[in-house]
C-alpha cells in the first residue's frame, strides 16, 4: 500500500502564534504537516494492538502497578475533553479543556468547600476544611471472617452510589478511585497536622493546607512519576537547559500531541490482572482474581454501564486495596506481599482495552477498542506523524524497518504506516525499541518533559515557581 502523505495545516487550523487562548487544547509543533489516514487503516491498525499473552515477560520490572493509576490521576487533573469521537476533522484550538493545564488539584479539590460544600465536612464556620470521607460495606474475606465497616471509601450519594468528588471520571476504575481517597486522606492528615501547631482560622487552615499537599504531589510527579516513564536525561536536560518547544505566553496550554498522544502511553501499561489484596487476586486461597473488567464494576462511575454488574454501593470492606502491593512502601513484615508491575511500555494493550465496559464482549465493534478510538481521536484532531516530531526536535525518526517489525508493525506496513506512522503508535513504537520497553524513547519523553516542566513554571503558584 502507498504511503500517506501529510499536508500543510490550513489557515483555518494553523495558530498565528505559538500562544494559545487560556483554556483551549493548542499544538505543540503548529508548523508540521497533519497526518492523513483512512479510518479503515487505523482501525486494522488498532485491531493488531492486542497483547497476546499475560507472561511475566511482558512485565516492565522499573515500574510499579500504582504509577498507570497515578497517571491517570494526573491526567484527570490538567485535562478534560468529554467530547466522543467525532466524525469529522476538529480544530484542536477550539476544543475547550474542562481542567486547568496547571497541576493544581482542582480534580480534588473542585470549587473548595465554598463553592462545593457537598466534599466537605460542616464546621462552624460552614463547609470545610476537612474532606468527607466515605464508609465501606461489611463483607467477608476468603475465609468467611467478616470485615467490618471502615472509613475506605469514596464520599457517595445515597441515592445513587455516585461519588460527590471533583472528578467523577476519578471513580471510572478502583484503583484510581482508592488513590483519590488517599489524596483525600492525606489533605485531612494535614489539616490535623496544622491545627495541632495552632492554626485554627478555616480559611486560612483550609489554603495552607492545599498549598502543602498540592506541592507534595507536584514533587511527587516530577521527582517521582516522570523518572520512571521517561528518560530521566531528558528531563535532566529539559530543568537544566530550559524548554525548546512547548512555548507560551502569559497562560500554559495542553497540546494535543500531549493528551491525544504522548500521554497515552498509560494505556500500554495497564495488567489484565492485578494481585489486588489477601482477598482478591491470582493462585489458591483467595475469593476470585482481581481483573480489570471487575475493577471497572466496583465504581459509580463505570460499573452501572457494565452488563450484569455487580452495581452495589458503597465498596465492601474486601476491595479495600493494599497499596504495598502498588507502591514500593515500607516493608516492616519480613514476607511482604508482591509487588505489581505495570506492563511494558510497547504497542500492545490488555484484552479487556480492545472490549471496553459497555461493550458486546463476544462481539465488540471495532469502536469498542481503546485502540482504534486512540488512533482515530488523533486522526480527527489532525496530529503530525512521529518521524515529522522526531525531525522537529531534531533526532534521526525510527527507520521504517523498525516501525514495521513483530506482528504490528507487519500490519503497519500493509497499510502503508511504516515511512510517516500515526503518533500514538509511533510513541509507543518507539518505547518499545528505543526505551527497552522500560520508558518513553527520545520523541515521547520530550514531549512529557516539556510539558509537565513547562505547567509547573507557567504556574505561579507551583512549588517549582515559589520554592
Amino acid at each position: 500500500m502507498k504511503p500517506y502523505h501529510g499536508k500543510p495545516i490550513g489557515d483555518d487550523y494553523a495558530p498565528k502564534s505559538p500562544f494559545v487562548k487560556s483554556g483551549m487544547f493548542g499544538r505543540m509543533f503548529p508548523g508540521l504537516a497533519v497526518l492523513e489516514v483512512p479510518d479503515e487503516a487505523l482501525i486494522a491498525l488498532g485491531q493488531a494492538m492486542k497483547e497476546k499473552t499475560q507472561d511475566v515477560a511482558g512485565d516492565n520490572k522499573t515500574v510499579p502497578a500504582g504509577f498507570t493509576y497515578l497517571g491517570q490521576f494526573i491526567d484527570h487533573d490538567i485535562t478534560f475533553d468529554p467530547t466522543p469521537i467525532p466524525e469529522r476533522i476538529v480544530d484542536p484550538l477550539r476544543v475547550h479543556n474542562f481542567r486547568t493545564p496547571k497541576l493544581d488539584l482542582d480534580s480534588l479539590y473542585g470549587l473548595g468547600p465554598a463553592g462545593h460544600p457537598f466534599m466537605y465536612k460542616r464546621s462552624d464556620a460552614g463547609a470545610g476544611p476537612f474532606f468527607l470521607i466515605g464508609r465501606n460495606r461489611e463483607s467477608k474475606d476468603q475465609n468467611g471472617v467478616t470485615i467490618p465497616i471502615r472509613d475506605n471509601d469514596l464520599p457517595r450519594h445515597d441515592d445513587n452510589g455516585f461519588a460527590m468528588i471533583g472528578d467523577p471520571r476519578n471513580d471510572e476504575n478502583l484503583i484510581v478511585a482508592q488513590l483519590h481517597l488517599a489524596f483525600l486522606k492525606f489533605h485531612n492528615k494535614v489539616v490535623d497536622h496544622l491545627q495541632a501547631s495552632g492554626l485554627d482560622d478555616d480559611e486560612k487552615l483550609f489554603a495552607e493546607v492545599r498549598k502543602k499537599v498540592t506541592w507534595h504531589y507536584q514533587w511527587i510527579v516530577l521527582h517521582d512519576f516522570l523518572p520512571r516513564i521517561i528518560d530521566p536525561a531528558i528531563l535532566q536536560d529539559v530543568l537544566q537547559n530550559g524548554r525548546k518547544f512547548y512555548q507560551f505566553g502569559d497562560d500554559a496550554f495542553i497540546p494535543i500531541e500531549f493528551s491525544v498522544a504522548a500521554y497515552r502511553l498509560g494505556h500500554s501499561m495497564v495488567r489484565e490482572e492485578y494481585d489486588y489484596n489477601r482477598v482478591f487476586g491470582p493462585g489458591p486461597g483467595r475469593l476470585a482474581p482481581a481483573t480489570l473488567r471487575i475493577l471497572f464494576e466496583f465504581t459509580g462511575f463505570s460499573g452501572r454501564d457494565v452488563p450484569g454488574s455487580i452495581q452495589e454501593m458503597p465498596v465492601p470492606t474486601n476491595w479495600i486495596i493494599d497499596w504495598r502491593r502498588f507502591f514500593e512502601l515500607p516493608r516492616a513484615n519480613p514476607n511482604p506481599p508482591a509487588l505489581n508491575l505495570t506492563r511494558k511500555l510497547d504497542p500492545f494493550l490488555v484484552p479487556t482495552l480492545h472490549a471496553l465496559p459497555g461493550s458486546d464482549q463476544q462481539n465488540p465493534k471495532p469502536t469498542d477498542s481503546l485502540a482504534v478510538r486512540n488512533l482515530l481521536r488523533g486522526n480527527r484532531m489532525q496530529l503530525p506523524s512521529g518521524q515529522s516530531v522526531a525531525a522537529a526536535i531534531r533526532i534521526a525518526p525510527l527507520p521504517a524497518s523498525e516501525i514495521a517489525s513483530g506482528p504490528d508493525g507487519n500490519v503497519a506496513r500493509a497499510q502503508g504506516l511504516e515511512h510517516q506512522t500515526p503518533l500514538w503508535y509511533y510513541i509507543l513504537k518507539e518505547a518499545q525499541i528505543k526505551g527497552k520497553g522500560e520508558h518513553l524513547g527520545p520523541v515521547g519523553s520530550r514531549i512529557l518533559a516539556e510539558v509537565f516542566v513547562g505547567i509547573l513554571q507557567g504556574d505561579s503558584n507551583s512549588f517549582l515557581a515559589q520554592n
